[in-house]
């Protein structure tokens, strides 16, 4: 930064222009700042690697402070970029405010540290945004190349370039950057909403927002302001997921995020007898295995549209294959409600209960081994029951049953 550049050396040059730049962030409402300098300590050489400091922590106001300390400082050793960055993560008051880092450097790293890998870790940590880093003089292709793994980089090559930077990052840093995002159905209309969203930074992977969407008085899509440094990856937490990746928004503009996200309703109903209380269903999509939403009966869920396997925890469960889900309507599925079965054993054994259906026989469960009466409800349909007692040693000695369940009916099964 001793390098002669224009009208002086690159350092006054800096220093000069810095001091305009705290001098028009000095009374903004809710702005804090703070100076840290690296290679201003030690003589080069030797290179000393840990030349970096606090200078003047974050305060409000305190742009006469930051300036006058800049005049007394003067570059003389290395340039510890890595080092630097990393210490920047205790320098902020509030990690969960918007923490900016302002990098201004005429040279690369000169320490062996790794600045994108320092700089990757705190944006995933929430700590600092995407920094701004500004290249001071002319710099090398490769040089330059190497900071835009770190933040947004800016080459000024020249003193009035420097100033326009510089100018260019207060109003990205100052001005508001608004957006909606605008879920569509069938028809392309925003009209979904009352739903979660979560905005990732798709660079680092790292959780940005959380919000649940709404439309406003008029209908329309809610207007956020979000930080336009991060290219986002959008998640809306619909059944099931959608997502929107590469959105990237303008500084100082409103940008509109579409994303379709077209919904229609499932509704599970039973009969009047109450036998289904707690009765839930497994939704997954047609031809699928991961479950989506396990659903109680009688409730209603909004679905993304398209078509979907139900298995209803019933006994036998209940398989209802491709259910279709339409765009703003309510698709309602039917259950048939079970009957009610009383087994009575002459003394206490094994027990299991088996569906009949076109020739075959399909486990339904096991009763107790510990009781002679037992309570289940099952399915309508064709039923076997096969029954041997504890104390019996024989296989031959099982006795078995078969019988027919009917909707809302009760009836006994007796195995002696």
């Amino acid at each position: 930064m001793f390098g002669i550049w224009e009208s002086d050396s690159k350092f006054n040059i800096a220093k000069r222009l810095v001091g305009q730049m705290v001098d028009s962030l000095n009374r903004q409402p809710n702005v804090q700042m703070a100076l840290r300098c690296y290679g201003h300590q030690k003589k080069y050489p030797p290179q000393d690697c840990d030349d970096t400091k606090l200078e003047v922590a974050f305060a409000r106001d305190n742009a006469f402070q930051i300036k006058q300390r800049l005049n007394k400082l003067s570059p003389s050793g290395t340039t510890p970029i890595a080092l630097s960055l990393e210490a920047c993560a205790k320098d902020f008051p509030d990690k969960n405010a918007r923490n900016i880092v302002l990098l201004i450097t005429d040279g690369k790293e000169e320490c062996g540290g790794d600045p994108c890998a320092i700089s990757a870790a705190l944006q995933s940590k929430g700590i600092v945004l995407r920094p701004f880093i500004v290249g001071v003089g002319k710099l090398d292709e490769d040089i330059a190349k190497s900071f835009s793994c770190i933040g947004n980089y800016y080459d000024a090559s020249s003193e009035s370039g420097f100033k326009q930077v510089l100018n260019v990052i207060i109003s990205q840093v100052l001005n508001q950057t608004t957006c909606q995002v605008s879920l569509l159905d069938k028809n392309g209309k925003p009209t979904e909403t009352d739903v979660a969203m979560t905005f990732y930074d798709q660079t680092t992977g790292a959780i940005k927002y959380n919000f649940v969407h709404t439309l406003n008085q008029r209908g329309l899509p809610d207007t956020l302001r979000l930080d336009h440094f991060s290219t986002y990856r959008i998640v809306v937490h619909t059944i099931p997921e959608v997502e929107k990746k590469d959105v990237k928004l303008t500084a100082g503009k409103h940008t509109v995020i579409p994303i379709d996200a077209p919904q229609g309703f499932l509704k599970l109903q039973a009969g009047d007898g109450g036998f289904f209380k707690d009765l839930q269903c497994i939704i997954r999509k047609s031809g699928e295995t991961q479950t989506l939403e396990v659903q109680p009966l009688k409730e209603t869920r909004k679905l993304i549209v398209g078509k979907y396997d139900l298995e209803v925890l019933t006994l036998p469960r209940t398989l209802i294959k491709d259910v279709n889900i339409s765009q703003s309507y309510t698709t309602t599925v039917k259950i048939d409600e079970p009957g009610t079965i009383n087994f009575q054993f002459s003394q206490q054994g094994i027990a299991s209960i088996l569906l009949e259906d076109k020739g075959k026989l399909t486990w339904v469960c096991n009763l107790s081994e510990n009781v002679q009466q037992e309570v289940v409800r099952l399915q309508p349909g064709k039923y076997r029951a096969v029954f041997r007692g504890k104390a019996i040693r024989e296989t031959l000695f099982t006795i078995e049953k078969s019988f027919t369940v009917q909707p809302g009916t009760s009836q006994q099964v007796v195995l002696k």
